[in-house]
């Protein structure tokens, strides 16, 4: 794992605990269904950069006879992990809150507790929030926007907590002006709303998340540049007639399986041709050293009749 998503997540693990116990105890005192959704929220999300820190160790065991490559699509693993357990624990919880407040609604009480801590909270989480966003900065092509770098990263750590960290920011948001409206209009179904809204919320981000990473453990191929990168090694070596084809597949962020069909020049003895494919293998991982696995085949050049 990369400094820069440990740093974001040991951010995030801190102010998410110490906005989870605040907000129990205010739910506590005040009785808001928005507090007691965001408090659930919280120690979904505490929860969840523990299970990427899991992962993130998992992932650095080596290679042994039933994980021949190793063992890096734990860290793709645990993040879909967090996903289910936003959706589940965060996102169906707030809803379920939200629907029992709407038909057994209560004003909240002590709404100066309620408001001082989220309050508190939305300072910690921004603080959360713009790790998150300084670490993404470190890595992310000043041209490539954020949805972009959600959608094509390798590492699931940085744009998972990235997203935890935007819902988490809204859901304050979202709970203080359900609070703020239940108690001014004296309807606390506004306080059940803000609720619902968080669980809405919740709920989509779970599932963009989940999706991606389906897409990250099923196997996806590398970036364009890594593979153009790949293409020209090989194409550069001397006694390279022809690549046929180029198939590559992140097994990890790091780790980059790429399997390869080449002609090469008809006149080459058998001994050359294996002494060009290390070759080949060498100026490959010079140009992408994520490419740990590289297998090539050897082919030769077919006449049509």
């Amino acid at each position: 794992m990369h400094e820069g998503s440990r740093k974001a997540i040991v951010a995030a693990f801190f102010a998410n605990l110490g906005i989870a116990l605040s907000k129990v105890v205010g739910a506590v005192i005040t009785g808001s269904a928005g507090l007691a959704a965001e408090a659930v929220h919280s120690f979904a999300d505490t929860g969840n950069q523990g299970l990427l820190m899991l992962g993130a160790k998992r992932s650095m065991r080596g290679r042994d006879d039933e994980h021949p490559f190793g063992h890096e699509r734990e860290r793709y693993f645990w993040a879909f992990v967090v996903a289910l357990v936003l959706f589940s624990m965060g996102g169906l919880f707030a809803i379920y809150e939200g629907v029992s407040k709407l038909r057994h609604p209560h004003e909240t009480s002590n709404i100066a507790v309620a408001l001082v801590i989220l309050i508190v909270a939305i300072l910690l989480e921004s603080y959360s929030l713009r790790t998150a966003v300084k670490e993404v900065q470190h890595i992310k092509p000043s041209t490539m926007s954020y949805w972009q770098f959600i959608r094509t990263a390798k590492q699931p750590e940085l744009p998972t907590v990235l997203l935890e960290d935007l819902a988490a920011e809204t859901g304050l948001f979202l709970a203080l002006a359900g609070l703020l409206l239940g108690h001014y209009t004296h309807n606390p179904r506004w306080d059940a709303a803000g609720s619902l809204s968080i669980g809405v919320l919740l709920v989509a981000v779970a599932f963009i998340l989940g999706v991606e990473m389906k897409s990250l453990l099923m196997g996806e191929t590398t970036s364009p540049e890594n593979k153009r990168k790949l293409l020209d090694a090989l194409r550069s070596h001397p006694h390279v007639q022809k690549v046929i084809y180029m198939h590559t597949e992140h097994l990890g962020p790091d780790t980059i399986l790429v399997a390869t069909k080449v002609i090469f020049l008809p006149s080459l003895p058998a001994s050359d041709v294996s002494r060009s494919i290390d070759e080949a293998e060498e100026a490959m991982r010079k140009a992408v050293p994520e490419a740990t696995f590289i297998f090539i085949e050897p082919d030769m050049a077919r006449l049509v009749v």
